[in-house]
């Protein structure tokens, strides 16, 4: 699936590096030096969002550690994509969301209760 350029130049400003991974048919935005939220440790990370989902998702925002926040959360899914181990928290985001705001809506659950 081809993402509109204006999107995908909206995800850059999130993160230091921004790249496309295919794996398994399923499309990747892999986000280098991803800033989290204030109040998170660590403030930045590497990420993956999947903006397909899965089965139970309608997207996913996969961390390359485990983040502490203001609010605990359910680190349920995990997944090796890419050669390398993924971590991610239960947090529903709404579907029809650019995928600017798709991150921000899976970034908010760090910053609000459930």
């Amino acid at each position: 699936m081809d993402y509109p350029t204006e999107q995908t130049d909206e995800l850059k400003r999130y993160c230091t590096k921004l790249s496309l991974l295919q794996e398994g048919g399923v499309t990747y935005f892999h986000l280098e030096g991803l800033r989290l939220p204030a109040g998170c440790e660590p403030p930045v990370c590497d990420a993956l969002l999947c903006p397909t989902g899965d089965a139970s998702y309608a997207s996913r925002l996969y961390l390359s550690v485990q983040v502490s926040s203001p609010y605990s959360r359910n680190w349920n899914g995990s997944a090796r994509i890419g050669e390398k181990n993924w971590v991610a928290f239960s947090w529903q985001v709404p579907t029809g969301l650019t995928l600017p705001g798709m991150l921000r809506a899976h970034l908010s659950g760090f910053t609000r209760q459930s």
